[in-house]
């Protein structure tokens, strides 16, 4: 019998993920938390201690379920690109990863039955074609990237600006599905 399972996440693009390797979480409720970078916070701890604190806030008020939680930024170097939340900002995000390659992390984390902490870093690196002007403003006006990270969803009208992937496309997608089942099957959940 598998533990209960709760998804620390408002992310449909995680359920959805979850499904698609046949893993419903009892229930899903995200954690709600402050996740503003810190002065000089580089991308890697970054997604770390978001992905921890989702993890340890619904595990407060969950406990003996297993909680998955994790939390994805895209970096160009040591820069972490916010979540777009307006049209500016995926102008904006577009523009900077314009013809350059940038880094995809997610950090999954997962508190077992027993309130035992597990994580995982996953990183996949994205190479972007030159983008022009009104290529830049016909996806803006999709609307598909505001709520994501980088301002972009490489899963949906992205992709046709991807000119090279490396690692892991779950994981640009938000959620490193080989390492989370990998992780949920160590803790008794899937």
């Amino acid at each position: 019998m598998t533990a209960s399972l709760i998804l620390a996440s408002a992310s449909p693009r995680r359920l959805a993920l979850l499904a698609q390797i046949g893993i419903t979480p009892s229930r899903v409720e995200p954690a709600d938390i402050d996740e503003t970078a810190t002065a000089q916070e580089l991308p890697r701890p970054h997604a770390l201690r978001i992905a921890t604190a989702k993890a340890r806030t619904v595990h407060a008020r969950a406990p003996g379920a297993v909680i998955l939680a994790a939390d994805t930024v895209v970096a160009c170097g040591r820069r972490i690109l916010p979540k777009a939340e307006d049209d500016a900002t995926v102008t904006k995000c577009l523009a900077i990863l314009s013809g350059r390659r940038h880094t995809v992390i997610t950090a999954v984390a997962i508190v077992d039955i027993a309130g035992k902490l597990k994580n995982r870093i996953v990183e996949t690196k994205v190479a972007f074609r030159r983008l022009d002007a009104q290529e830049i403003a016909a996806y803006v006006q999709s609307a598909e990237g505001l709520g994501k990270a980088g301002g972009y969803a490489i899963q949906g009208r992205a992709a046709a600006f991807v000119r090279a992937i490396n690692g892991s496309y779950t994981n640009v997608v938000g959620l490193p599905l080989t390492e989370t089942l990998h992780m949920l099957k160590a803790c008794g959940a899937a």
